[in-house]
């Protein structure tokens, strides 16, 4: 099972970004996707998740500005990143849990990161 993320990029502060999250391979279920990011010098940190049935949960410092959703259908969640200021500057990392046969428990994957970076 592979991870694949897109659509990071530099853009001012104010602006937009969407990125993308496709998980592919041997593939028989998907449960919770999210985003994470990580900046210089910090941890890791959940930006937000969606679960296969659309509820979502969100980091206080992204709520109202950033949205998740995802397509089951093709695997994929997203991310729309709105009014984005300096402080979101980091590398943005999507997970899912994914089942790869009924019969055994989901393993947490994890994708390669992508740079967003946000000028003042």
């Amino acid at each position: 099972v592979q991870l694949q993320a897109s659509g990071g990029g530099l853009v001012q502060a104010g602006g937009s970004l969407r990125l993308s999250c496709a998980a592919s391979g041997s593939i028989f279920s998907v449960n919770d996707m999210g985003w994470y990011r990580q900046a210089p010098g910090k941890q890791r940190e959940l930006v937000a998740t969606i679960t296969s049935g659309g509820r979502k949960n969100y980091a206080d410092s992204v709520k109202g500005r950033f949205t998740i959703s995802r397509d089951n259908a093709k695997n994929t969640v997203y991310l729309q990143m709105d009014s984005l200021i300096s402080e979101d500057t980091a590398v943005y990392f999507c997970n899912a849990g994914v089942r790869m046969t009924p019969s055994v428990v989901q393993r947490i994957y994890w994708g390669q990161g992508t740079q967003v970076t946000v000028s003042s």
